[in-house]
């Protein structure tokens, strides 16, 4: 190829590149103009989101289970809140044979206040776990589970646990004992109610 020859290539070589850049940067720039391309959407957490629902048939639930023992030596209770009402129940035995409850009445503004404190806690962080590993099932023999459940119409929207074992960290990822204090503190009577079943 002769210099004449190479000096005529360059030129339409350096359009033609200038062309290609300009063609992408237009296709570019219109895809984030108009909303063209790939669009991630927003991870809703439909937990956190349940939580803070404050519809009459919305609640909130602690189950607590103690270590694994002989069937009447087995306790474990629930604190329950709803925009109407607030329960503490205290079981015996494997089968839930119920010792005592305390039935409260609840306000939608006292509701939507615990909700709030509960969303703030970070109530609903974690990933809920699937098939075995969510299996709770002689999950920390010799120390407490707790389970946490947001529902609607008795029916569990998210459920996340947790043990005092170290080996059973389970699927909540927020601060237990904040959240343990923040469900005691609806009911008035919890030392009392919980005396009997030792937990």
């Amino acid at each position: 190829m002769n210099n004449g020859s190479l000096q005529r290539v360059i030129p339409i070589v350096l359009v033609l590149i200038i062309i290609i850049v300009a063609v992408a940067a237009l296709i570019s720039l219109g895809r984030s103009l108009f909303g063209g391309g790939s669009t991630t959407e927003p991870i809703v957490n439909t937990g956190k989101d349940s939580l803070v629902n404050t519809s009459i048939d919305r609640s909130v639930r602690m189950t607590v289970r103690g270590p694994i023992v002989a069937d009447e030596n087995y306790h474990s209770y629930t604190i329950t809140a709803t925009p109407t009402a607030r329960a503490l129940t205290t079981y015996t035995g494997y089968l839930d044979t119920q010792v005592d409850t305390k039935d409260l009445p609840n306000s939608a503004k006292a509701y939507e206040e615990f909700v709030y404190a509960l969303d703030r806690a970070e109530l609903m962080e974690g990933t809920p776990l699937e098939g075995e590993a969510n299996d709770t099932r002689g999950i920390c023999a010799t120390g407490r589970v707790y389970e946490f459940e947001v529902l609607q119409a008795s029916n569990s929207i998210k459920k996340l646990w947790t043990s005092t074992c170290k080996d059973a960290k389970g699927s909540l990822d927020a601060n237990v004992q904040q959240l343990i204090k923040l469900f005691q503190a609806q009911i008035p009577d919890y030392d009392d109610l919980t005396h009997k079943v030792k937990l």
